[in-house]
């Protein structure tokens, strides 16, 4: 008798225990955060936009090569994106620039690394 007790009780434990598994569910919560890989995309329209609206900045002359994520050296002066360039490209309103060659180099001023370049 106290066997078929006991196993009654453990069948009891198993079935009262389905419906509580049964209803558990896994909740996968996946975040997405921004993080600085050197480069910005910018569509192509835009890109014509910065382009024709920096194209009276000086050129400046460095000796590195000027690459997507290379640093740009303390003594090359960044100017800010012109207003009027930020109205049409917001994404563009943090970061600073330089003329190099016949290219717009857009940098990130906290690290001075090349984001983008508009050739």
């Amino acid at each position: 008798m106290t066997r078929s007790f006991i196993a009654g009780l453990a069948a009891l434990g198993v079935a009262a225990a389905a419906p509580a598994l049964a209803q558990t569910s896994v909740t996968t919560t996946t975040t997405t955060q921004a993080t600085t890989t050197g480069s910005l995309t910018i569509a192509p329209e835009k890109r014509t936009v910065i382009k024709q609206r920096l194209t009276g900045a000086p050129v400046k002359t460095i000796k590195e090569k000027v690459t997507v994520g290379s640093t740009i050296p303390a003594d090359v002066e960044l100017m800010p994106v012109p207003e009027t360039v930020v109205t049409e490209v917001p994404a563009v309103k943090t970061y600073r620039y330089f003329r190099y060659n016949d290219d717009v180099v857009l940098v990130d001023p906290s690290s001075r690394r090349v984001v983008q370049i508009l050739d």
